[in-house]
């Protein structure tokens, strides 16, 4: 259902949510059938608020099933890194526009050899044409930042590629705690590496929903501007504590957007609602 707010300009939806929501309405908790979900896509580009959402994710498995689908794709690999090529040349022959890959990696004892090998597995579509040089990947690295989850992240920067942080979880025990998203952040910074987050980030403002904690996507960038401009871990995990919505709304993310590149989420009007009910977007109640 689309929001209530109405526009107070509809020529001047601010840059810095271009592109904030990447539409993850096929995955869980939405569950929603792939064709409501394409179909629900489409008709938002005459929406006031189209310029919030960027991609629609999809799994692999899920391409042939949108032949003709016209907007960008961002591609998420069900298997390791031996299942990036098929399905995006797969995508090539279904006219599709793949928009991002994302892939998590497999193998949690030797997570920078398994980089080594979705890296060489991107750069052999890339030689056949069936992903552009220009389309980001994005790869998830389980764990907190210890010494191997950095030598990985290490060899994600060094081909070019970015990070996927999964900030929620359906089981609210699974949700990283903010010292470890602050750290996630950190690397992420000192290596110069954009970033996307996935799961949980409805809402702008940390909450907790059913008893457990979620992350607020508003935090996040709060905290990337903090550690971006020096913070440390402890002041950008502070920053993702922080549960008053004013204070996070007035607070300097200037430079956020351009580590913080968007998020995955089964709803575009949950955070449409919070960036309303905050001042952050034109419209109002």
């Amino acid at each position: 259902m689309a929001p209530t707010s109405a526009p107070a300009d509809p020529t001047s939806w601010p840059d810095q949510w271009r592109g904030l929501v990447d539409d993850a309405a096929i995955f869980p908790p939405g569950d929603v059938p792939i064709h409501d979900a394409t179909a629900a896509f489409t008709s938002r580009g005459e929406e006031w608020y189209a310029d919030l959402v960027g991609s629609f994710v999809l799994r692999d498995t899920d391409l042939p099933l949108v032949r003709g689908f016209g907007a960008p794709l961002s591609v998420v690999v069900t298997g390791g890194a031996g299942q990036v090529v098929g399905p995006l040349g797969a995508a090539a022959r279904l006219g599709l526009r793949v928009a991002g890959l994302e892939i998590a990696l497999r193998d949690p004892d030797d997570p920078a050899a398994n980089v080594r090998r979705v890296v060489a597995a991107v750069d052999q579509a890339r030689g056949e044409g069936t992903i552009a040089d220009d389309v980001p990947v994005f790869v998830e690295i389980p764990g907190p930042a210890t010494g191997a989850w950095l030598t990985a992240a290490d060899e994600v920067a060094s081909a070019g590629h970015r990070l996927k942080l999964r900030l929620g979880h359906v089981d609210h025990d699974l949700v990283p705690d903010e010292e470890t998203v602050a750290a996630w952040i950190d690397a992420a910074l000192d290596r110069e590496t954009p970033f996307k987050g996935t799961a949980g980030l409805h809402r702008a403002v940390r909450h907790d929903p059913e008893g457990g904690g979620a992350h607020g996507f508003l935090n996040v960038l709060v905290a990337t501007q903090v550690l971006w401009d020096g913070g440390s871990a402890a002041d950008a995990a502070a920053a993702l504590c922080q549960r008053d919505g004013d204070a996070l709304a007035a607070a300097d993310i200037s430079s956020a957007r351009r580590w913080f590149t968007s998020f995955g989420s089964c709803s575009v009007t949950e955070p449409l609602d919070d960036l309303v009910a905050l001042g952050l977007v034109p419209g109002g109640a």
